[in-house]
């Protein structure tokens, strides 16, 4: 039996690639530095009409964003809201640019609702700023 707890403690004690010692090895804003060039491809095979690498680009650009959004959450950082947003946007971004691809532009109006996501996630992000600095009477 004192095997098995010794070799649970070991375990619990193996380091992460992205932790050394608590502290990130990789912060936020490297996952940043990746997520903007992959949204910028993405809308640039968009406006190329590169159609297949623009809608395989979907997936490691709001990947990368979930990731951000993820981390942000779990290390309760204040701009979980923003990235979020960034999310919603995203996804928006993306089911505008596979409409017009795939020739449903009547439908692309839909985006309209990540949009507006978004746009509450950044109202909260802005409004809890608001709220704090007010009650803190500066």
């Amino acid at each position: 039996m004192e095997n098995k707890n010794k070799v649970f403690s070991e375990k619990k004690n193996i380091s992460s690639p992205f932790r050394a010692g608590g502290k990130r090895v990789f912060p936020i804003s490297h996952y940043e530095n990746i997520h903007i060039p992959l949204w910028l491809m993405k809308d640039t095979c968009w406006l190329l009409q590169w159609k297949l690498l623009g809608v395989t680009m979907i997936v490691p650009t709001l990947g990368v964003a979930i990731a951000i959004a993820v981390k942000n959450y779990r290390e309760r950082e204040e701009s979980f809201w923003i990235n979020l947003a960034i999310c919603f946007w995203i996804t928006a971004n993306a089911y505008w640019m596979c409409c017009e691809f795939f020739y449903h532009e009547e439908f692309k109006f839909f985006a309209g609702f990540p949009f507006a996501l978004g746009f509450v996630c950044v109202g909260w992000f802005y409004a809890k700023k608001l709220f704090r600095k007010s009650g803190s009477g500066v």
